[in-house]
């Protein structure tokens, strides 16, 4: 397989998580009134141990074996961002602080340029702004927003969320010899401080009834598992830069998938915000799009001379 094809089959990969993540709305509105902290805790416990016991019993429980900066960036990353997450719902109008964690896909557009081999070019931010602009409009449902002062701390949050996020997605590309199987830890990890921070602010309210615990092992086994798996892979081997504007479906599927299941109506900034999402992924995925064309005119334009040659003897 040539090295373009592993990109692009790690970068398709990665875009999975994006499906899983856009699951997290129906499958939170299904799981009843569980704190946020308890229900992080429960669903990467859930996921971290499934994760662990089947490494275990494939005998590479070993690939777990990381130094310690590694098990810190990699817990670090993933309960950073849900605790400054929830941290920015809990202080600041909903609106408004997802608005600003959404800038996470484009600062991870931007900052891949920071890494060795990676050009940033301009239809990378073009592709990206028209995907935060598809957000925008989903999230605000088209009226106007007005950030008060009076809840600087939870749009302070959104930003720390925003930033650990991406910082998170573009440093794992520094840590590629890290293998992904070591993202079992992580999650275990998360799940401990989860439950830590549950207890120090949280009332306990466990899940009500067989369906609400089915949606908790629904988000532990997909948005909150899997994904974190496959996501890995895509920022570790695949195009950094088209992953980060196609994140951006993952609020556009999120709200389809609520309106699809009777939590939400279908409107017109539902739809232009879909059609924002989906010019801007397939702008900033112009080189992996293309490239397979521009390779096959390469290699036909290198064996013509070879068949030339051969047609004269």
């Amino acid at each position: 397989m040539s090295e373009d094809s592993r990109r692009r089959r790690a970068t398709m990969i990665g875009l999975t998580a994006v499906l899983m993540w856009s699951m997290l709305g129906v499958f939170g509105a299904a799981s009843g009134a569980v704190p946020p902290f308890l229900l992080n805790a429960l669903c990467f416990g859930i996921s971290g141990l499934a994760a662990t016991l089947w490494l275990a019993a494939r005998g590479r429980l070993r690939l777990m074996r990381q130094s310690l900066g590694v098990w810190a960036f990699g817990t670090l990353g993933l309960f950073g961002f849900h605790f400054f997450y929830f941290t920015a719902i809990r202080n600041a109008p909903p609106v408004e602080a997802n608005l600003i964690n959404y800038t996470w896909p484009l600062l991870i557009v931007v900052f891949s340029a920071l890494l060795p081999g990676e050009r940033l070019r301009a239809h990378h931010l073009i592709g990206t702004g028209l995907g935060l602009a598809g957000a925008a409009l989903l999230v605000t449902r088209g009226e106007s927003l007005a950030l008060d002062p009076a809840y600087l701390t939870g749009y302070l949050a959104a930003v720390a969320s925003a930033l650990f996020w991406s910082s998170y997605s573009v440093l794992s590309r520094r840590l590629d010899q890290v293998p992904t199987e070591a993202v079992a830890g992580f999650c275990l990890g998360t799940s401990v401080l989860s439950l830590v921070a549950h207890l120090a602010v949280e009332q306990t309210i466990w899940p009500a009834g067989a369906g609400e615990w089915l949606a908790v092992l629904g988000l532990a086994a997909f948005p909150v598992g899997l994904a974190f798996f496959v996501w890995d892979i895509g920022v570790k081997r695949g195009d950094i830069q088209v992953l980060g504007a196609g994140a951006y479906a993952a609020p556009v599927l999120s709200t389809l998938l609520l309106i699809l299941f009777g939590f939400g109506t279908f409107t017109v900034s539902v739809a232009l915000a879909c059609a924002l999402v989906t010019l801007g992924a397939l702008v900033a995925a112009r080189d992996m799009l293309f490239r397979p064309a521009a390779g096959a005119s390469a290699r036909a334009s290198a064996e013509r001379p070879v068949a030339e040659d051969r047609s004269a003897h």
